[in-house]
């Protein structure tokens, strides 16, 4: 996995500007400044222009690289005007594309964007996830977001948990053999349970994603100790190092366990950098 890759992704509305500074302290790898679904209707306009203001003063963050908008769907009327009005700031890192379907789609975003911009297709339809593959080969594309809570409702699924295993499986092989980012998970709607949170998203880390999206501060935390190596494994990798070290060349067990080169790497992984 690569350790550069954010680990958490904390969304802010984009018609709360006063909130878009205290976001990018609050300690999370990305801050996604959001003009789709936190935005109603009648803010859209208000909300877009806030978001150009910040980026274009700096306030959001820019210089850091860490600042993503979430624009609003292609099939919507605000869809062409988000486009126009940012993707060409290079104070904008990347765009999060919801409802993501099609190649078509993301080409449109980077018809006009500057030569860095980078995409974050969210997957949450059912159509988005049967193109995945496409998705995953598009220009620019950094890594797939899978959008949980919009994806049980447009397959009537009823669960986060093993109704969604095949689901995250897929989305991980397919961005594994894209070569591009390991993918991020969805939120978690609960903000006080933090056991929940970190269980959430180390359930996402085992099934092979890379981060996971935050809707509140109170969030980011949980995220990020799920997603770094604990002190038992840290303790493993290092017997496991240590044994084969001494081995000479020899077959070696620890823990009761043949110790293989798979094994090996990734005890090399856990010493070497953060998952």
């Amino acid at each position: 996995m690569n350790a550069s890759l954010p680990r958490s992704y904390l969304f802010v509305p984009g018609n709360r500007p006063e909130r878009f500074e205290k976001a990018h302290a609050a300690g999370a790898d990305a801050v996604i400044l959001d003009l789709e679904d936190a935005v109603q209707p009648d803010e859209k306009p208000a909300a877009r222009a806030a978001v150009l203001a910040a980026v274009l003063g700096g306030a959001s963050g820019s210089a850091s690289g860490r600042t993503w908008v979430r624009i609003n769907g292609s099939d919507t009327s605000w869809f062409n005007d988000d486009i126009a009005a940012l993707v060409a700031h290079p104070g904008v890192a990347g765009i999060v594309l919801p409802k993501a379907e099609t190649r078509e789609q993301i080409e449109a975003v980077l018809a006009h964007a500057h030569p860095a911009l980078s995409m974050l297709p969210i997957v949450e339809t059912a159509r988005g996830f049967a193109n995945l593959s496409e998705l995953c080969a598009a220009p620019r594309v950094a890594r797939i977001v899978f959008g949980t809570l919009d994806f049980q409702l447009d397959l009537g699924i009823d669960g986060d948990n093993e109704e969604l295993h095949l689901f995250r499986s897929q989305i991980v092989l397919s961005s594994r053999l894209a070569g591009i980012g390991a993918p991020v998970d969805g939120v978690s709607t609960t903000l006080t349970d933090m056991e929940q949170i970190e269980a959430d998203a180390r359930r996402g880390r085992r099934f092979g994603f890379g981060g996971k999206l935050c809707i509140h501060p109170k969030q980011i935390d949980a995220i990020h100790r799920a997603y770094a190596w604990s002190e038992a494994e840290q303790a493993w990798a290092i017997r496991v190092l240590a044994a084969v070290e001494t081995s000479n060349g020899a077959a070696v067990a620890v823990d009761g366990k043949m110790v293989d080169m798979p094994v090996i790497l990734k005890a090399r992984r856990i010493m070497g950098a953060t998952p």
